[in-house]
């Protein structure tokens, strides 16, 4: 999966933003929320939300590390894509944007 990849996917989910922060770093949001973040240097890495259950097996695991800043609200990093089917990355996006969803007010949910 390379960049472009990411970006179809992400948004091709309902209510998806993008938004250039940090100078560098690409983020697909929901009503302004941070879901996915994507480096446009370096070398090719994701971080994104995980549940709490699979926080500390994910940043241990091959190919992943606790991310930067926002590991105690479990966020993990994508550092190696080749670890991960494309599927099995989707579904942790898609995850990942659920979590984030499910916590925004009953007012911007509508």
């Amino acid at each position: 999966m390379n960049i472009e990849d990411l970006r179809t996917y992400c948004l091709s989910l309902e209510n998806v933003t993008e938004d250039l922060k940090w100078e560098n770093e690409l983020c697909f949001c929901i009503s302004g929320k941070i879901f996915c973040m994507v480096p446009m240097e370096g070398p090719l890495s994701v971080t994104f939300k995980v549940r709490p259950e699979e926080f500390e097996e994910l940043s241990l695991r091959d190919g992943f590390k606790p991310a930067a800043y926002l590991a105690r609200a479990k966020w993990v990093t994508l550092k190696d894509l080749s670890v991960l089917t494309k599927k099995e990355l989707e579904n942790y996006l898609k995850q990942s944007y659920t979590i984030i969803k499910s916590k925004l007010p009953k007012k911007i949910k509508k």
